[in-house]
Parts: structure tokens; sequence; C-alpha cells
């Protein structure tokens, strides 16, 4: 198993698939979230070819961006054995890729340090200064308002309620983006966290403040 070349092969099929996406799912991200990965998967000792592997492919099989998850995943699968990856492989890069995804209010713990790496750096990726541009890029491509004072941030979501359910950009960031922060796996992750969590309470203070203006 050649493991550059299967990371090569799956930064070309990624691109393909992701590099005109609109809502903030694009191959811009996906290259974030593998360099995250692999500076989390360095400090905490993880293995790099899992963790680079699974954060290039984690969006393919995204239920957001395609018909449903099983099909998103068996399409990851077919890839995968198409380039040859081994059995053990493919099945821990599943396993990440299955169970990563926020969903309305998290999952439990990932099952493996790969796992725990490669969440983290998705979730780098949803706060901070490009959290909130890729928040409102999702909400534009979902026909969502930035804000509506009268429709408040809703909890105890279901899946189906998280992924199909009325709601705004600024109600995400209390839906999802503001507990990100204590959901973190990683040391080298939370440290990572902490500025980026900073920079979006002051983002919603400016926000609200210029808001009460108006």
């Amino acid at each position: 198993m050649n493991q550059q070349k299967i990371i090569d092969n799956a930064k070309e099929f990624v691109y393909q698939q992701l590099k005109d996406d609109p809502s903030g799912h694009d191959w811009w991200h996906i290259h974030r979230v593998s360099q995250n990965a692999k500076r989390i998967a360095t400090a905490e000792k993880a293995d790099l070819f899992i963790c680079e592997l699974a954060a290039l492919l984690h969006d393919i099989a995204d239920e957001k961006l395609n018909k449903n998850e099983e099909y998103g995943l068996k399409k990851v699968h077919h890839w995968l054995i198409d380039n040859h990856v081994n059995e053990d492989t493919r099945n821990h890069v599943i396993d990440i890729i299955s169970t990563m995804s926020f969903k309305g209010g998290g999952r439990p713990p990932m099952k493996t340090l790969e796992g725990k790496v490669v969440q983290d750096a998705d979730r780098l990726d949803a706060i901070g200064a490009i959290g909130i541009a890729r928040t409102f890029a999702y909400a534009g491509a979902k026909e969502q308002l930035i804000y509506d004072p009268a429709l408040s941030p809703r909890t105890n979501m279901t899946n189906e309620e998280y992924r199909s359910g009325n709601s705004t950009a600024i109600n995400h960031f209390y839906e999802k983006l503001l507990k990100l922060k204590d959901l973190m796996n990683t040391d080298y992750g939370r440290k990572m966290a902490a500025e980026r969590h900073r920079f979006m309470e002051n983002f919603l203070n400016q926000f609200f403040k210029e808001w009460d203006e108006v």
C-alpha cells in the first residue's frame, strides 16, 4: 500500500468532488481540516496516514452533500477499495467518518485517537474567523436568514430537526459552535479552540451591539 500515492489520489478526488461547493464544505475546508489533523496528530502521536486520509475524505460522505449518509459512505468505501487501501485502514477510516459529525448535539466519544484528532480538526474549522465565514456561507446556501429576534435557538434537537428545522446563521452559534470548545478531544485541539472561541464571542458581542443600535 503506497501511502503517499493514496493521499495524492485522495486530494485529487476530493478536489474534483467539492471544489465548487458554495456551502462552506469546499476543497479549501478539506485542505484546512487535513492540515490541522496533521498538526494535532503530530502533537498527540497519532497515526498521520489514517488522520490525513480520513480528514481528506470526511465530507465525501456527509449527508448534507449526498442524498443520505449511507450513500456517501458507500462512495468512500468504493474509493478506498479502488485505491488499494487495506481492510484495516478502510474500516478505521469509515468508522471515523461515520461517527465524527455533530448532528444536533454530538455523539458518544470517538473510539480511537485518530478519530479524536480528525473530529477536533473538523470542529476547529467550524469556529473562529473561518467558522464565522462558513456559517454565513452555509446559511445563504440554505436560504436562511442572518438573524431573526423572534426565532430562538433550538435545544435538544433530533438529527432530523438539526438538519432540516428552521434556524438562522446567528442561532447556529448557540445551537452548535459555542459548544465545540468544550467538546474537543485532545490537549492540542483544546489549545487551538480557545482563541477561536473567544473570537466568536467578541464577534457576537459586536453583532448584537450593532443590531441594537439600528
